[in-house]
């Protein structure tokens, strides 16, 4: 069975998001790292629902509100995701 790695890039991504929304609203914040970390469990069955990055690219972006969750497919049919953007960043600067 395929399994959600998530990099150590991505987690400290969702960190950076809690502690930026725990500023002010700690019970927001643990809502929204969770329903980010629910949303990626769709992907243990349906891997590829996420669209493509780019057409050369097998990194794909799945979305959950105003954040963008990025991840691989791996040969093996785990996940690895990769990071966790919020939509206002300009997500050519970390995913090239």
């Amino acid at each position: 069975m395929a399994e959600i790695v998530w990099t150590a890039e991505a987690q400290r991504w969702l960190k950076d998001i809690h502690e930026y929304i725990a500023t002010n609203n700690a019970d927001a914040a643990h809502r929204i790292v969770t329903a980010i970390h629910q949303r990626a469990q769709i992907l243990l069955t349906f891997p590829e629902v996420g669209h493509r990055y780019r057409d050369d690219r097998d990194i794909r972006i799945l979305l959950y509100g105003h954040y963008r969750i990025a991840y691989l497919i791996r040969p093996s049919r785990d996940i690895d995701v990769l990071g966790v953007l919020h939509g206002a960043l300009e997500i050519e600067r970390y995913l090239t």
